[in-house]
């Protein structure tokens, strides 16, 4: 069998571009624990970048546009904090000093009852455990000071935060005001063989990074808000701190209401004795998934994630394994492009001869008696 020059030419170019890919790779997990700024910066760039287009589509210059979509950006993180922080902060301080009382309610009731159905008595195990938690449960209240003191004895690793979060507004404004332009510059990087995929796949990969970070966020949002609200006007305590842990935990399909209807349930039955208090917990989740399945899902994600609720409990899992913080921020984004990418070599495949290479054999004679005849 003869290599032509070609086919030897062309094997070459594939052995450096994965040697070029391989120390991509290397040199981004080597420098990880400085990226977690600049990815920050990129997902804000991404989700400001078509409100600035529209805002060049109406006459601003992409300087102006710019500004305005930073300072809406600005506006929005920072009522989120100074409304959300402080709330958040005091019913933990609240879930900390009930804590007590509900390992002594589930001690003196749950217990009991799990015994007379079960005939397993846990009493000697939880005694244990209740005493452990009641020796050091005080301690708790104090760990967000210890982590301060400690950060702040320690200059350079204090110094190195406050840089790394000063860098994500600053990188933030300038991927905004060069993001079209370096979008131009790697697609005019492309080899011109490979430039008609590549743009069709990235777009596929915009709509599915669409779909996620600017429907799914608010999908999950929407639900936390609609949770926090519905349990603060039953009157369940640390109302806003289920909510929005629920509304967290919808990245994963079901697992939010699983999770938030669970917890509700218990704290309203410990806090008001009554079995009704947990129709009305009922309620709330289920006007959640309403609004989810009827308005939320159709408009802001229909079905071009494609994301598997296993899938994404272990992109999740494997991205904190493999990169830390960093990796469990761009897991999901990561796997719906993983997922595009998929998809087109299923399809290229199922069309290849590779494939269906019977079907193949078969067309060759055909084809040669046609020319013969």
């Amino acid at each position: 069998m003869v290599v032509s020059f070609g086919e030897k030419r062309m094997s070459k170019q594939w052995w450096i571009v994965a040697a070029v890919a391989a120390v991509v790779l290397w040199f981004f997990v080597s420098i990880e624990p400085v990226l977690a700024p600049f990815f920050v910066s990129m997902v804000l760039a991404y989700l400001g970048d078509p409100i600035a287009d529209r805002l060049e589509e109406r006459g601003l210059s992409r300087q102006w546009a710019v500004c305005v979509v930073f300072v809406l950006l600005t506006l929005l993180v920072g009522l989120t904090l100074l409304l959300l922080v402080p709330l958040l902060g005091q019913q933990i301080g609240q879930l900390v000093e009930a804590l007590p009382a509900v390992l002594s309610w589930i001690q003196s009731t749950v217990l009991p009852e799990l015994q007379s159905l079960t005939g397993l008595d846990l009493s000697t195990d939880f005694d244990a455990l209740r005493k452990a938690v009641l020796e050091n449960w005080k301690e708790t209240g104090t760990v967000a000071a210890s982590v301060l003191a400690q950060v702040s004895r320690s200059g350079m690793a204090l110094v190195g935060w406050l840089a790394n979060l000063a860098l994500i507004p600053v990188v933030t404004f300038y991927l905004l005001l060069d993001w079209d332009v370096l979008v131009g510059k790697v697609r005019r990087l492309l080899p011109r063989q490979w430039e008609p995929t590549a743009v069709r796949l990235a777009k596929e990969c915009d709509e599915v990074l669409a779909a996620f970070l600017r429907g799914q966020l608010i999908v999950m949002l929407c639900l936390g808000v609609i949770y926090a609200i519905g349990l603060t006007l039953l009157g369940v305590r640390f109302g806003l701190l289920i909510g929005l842990l629920s509304g967290l935990a919808s990245i994963v399909p079901y697992l939010g209401v699983i999770v938030g209807i669970s917890v509700a349930g218990v704290v309203a039955f410990f806090q008001f004795g009554d079995w009704l208090v947990l129709l009305g917990v009922g309620l709330v989740f289920g006007f959640g998934q309403l609004v989810e399945s009827t308005l939320l899902q159709p408009k802001l994600l229909g079905d071009k994630i494609g994301l598997h609720p296993v899938a994404v409990i272990f992109a999740v899992l494997a991205g904190g394994q493999l990169f830390g913080f960093t990796g469990v921020l761009l897991a999901l984004p990561v796997a719906a492009m993983v997922m595009v990418i998929l998809r087109y070599l299923h399809d290229t495949y199922k069309n290849s001869s590779l494939y269906d290479a019977e079907h193949e054999s078969d067309k060759e004679p055909s084809a040669a008696n046609e020319e013969s005849s």
